[in-house]
């Protein structure tokens, strides 16, 4: 029959590879091993040309120069050389970087390929350099300088909540901060250096405050952190009735005012309820600054007592009918 004719013929085909002992494959194994072995070490003996990557190292003064964005590590070259040569290079085995000296603040930000040459055949050990690849690599050094800032609380936050007053001065410890790192970053960080309370207040506290400033990774600071101390006290509410002199008024005429008094609000510690002299409060409704379309004067509070706070009169307009005197 046709399939058994095609049974047999596989069977003769495959008859050679029939394992005769038990150690058969092992031997094949082995053998294949050894050739496979002799052809890679002739392969690496011979020289071939090729394009690889080579490790580049920048040699600066870090007391005086600081990178500004991360340097180049590596450059793509063109080489000739034996197969062992070439494959520790890629295996990155023993392999000196080349190196680029920067002394100073170089007045170029980048340095061409074809310049790298002695430095690259210096350390290429047993490969000879055809050319460079990478045509230009790029760098930004900037110089490091040390500054010193003062720390004050930032004027335009709200620092304690309503019916609460700040006494006092406001301590900060320690007053001042010192910044290390590229110079026009440091010169950037403005004088004083502002902080900010993470909430309003209504107690004496002490609060510490983290120094937060941009380019951390680059600029540092001798401390990353504040301690500002706020004495904070409560505040009362009060208002009072004034009667408001009358000046530069106008002369053979008479003026009715409606209202005939204002009010004054204010606030005050707590403490000072008792003490304060509520009877220095005076206010003047200036005729100079009469308003015709209107008939309306705007009193001002030109004296109030020791310890009133955020005092404000109401109403914040006042009706003056002027009348001739008969």
């Amino acid at each position: 029959m046709p399939f058994e004719k095609l049974k047999n013929i596989v069977l003769w085909a495959f008859r050679p590879f029939r394992p005769q002992t038990k150690q058969y494959w092992r031997i094949v194994l082995l053998c294949f091993m050894a050739a496979s072995t002799f052809w890679l070490l002739n392969a690496l003996n011979k020289s071939y040309s090729t394009q690889t990557t080579y490790p580049i190292r920048f040699l600066y003064p870090e007391s005086r120069l600081v990178p500004v964005k991360p340097l180049p590590e590596e450059i793509v070259i063109n080489v000739t050389g034996k197969g062992w040569k070439l494959l520790r290079k890629s295996l990155k085995v023993d392999v000196k970087p080349a190196d680029i000296p920067v002394q100073s603040l170089p007045r170029n930000k980048y340095v061409l390929g074809s310049s790298l040459r002695p430095a690259l055949v210096n350390s290429l050990d047993g490969l000879v350099l055809n050319f460079v690849v990478t045509d230009t690599i790029y760098f930004d050094f900037d110089e490091r300088i040390r500054r010193r800032v003062g720390l004050s609380l930032d004027p335009k936050q709200k620092i304690t909540e309503d019916r609460f007053s700040v006494v006092g001065p406001v301590n900060i410890e320690p007053d001042s901060i010192t910044f290390v790192g590229p110079s026009t970053m440091v010169n950037s960080i403005p004088d004083p250096f502002l902080l900010r309370l993470p909430a309003t207040l209504s107690a004496p506290a002490k609060v510490e405050v983290p120094i937060n400033f941009d380019n951390k990774p680059l600029v540092k600071a001798n401390t990353a952190q504040a301690v500002i101390s706020v004495n904070v006290k409560g505040l009362v509410q009060e208002e009072r009735q004034i009667i408001p002199e009358i000046v530069n008024a106008p002369v053979g005429r008479t003026l009715t005012l409606r209202p005939s008094f204002v009010m004054v609000r204010y606030q005050l510690l707590e403490d000072s309820v008792a003490i304060m002299n509520r009877d220095t409060f005076r206010a003047v409704l200036d005729f100079s600054k009469y308003n015709p379309r209107d008939s309306t004067l705007v009193p001002e509070l030109i004296q109030k007592p020791t310890g009133a706070r955020r005092a404000r009169l109401y109403p914040e307009r006042v009706k003056a009918v002027v009348e001739v005197e008969r």
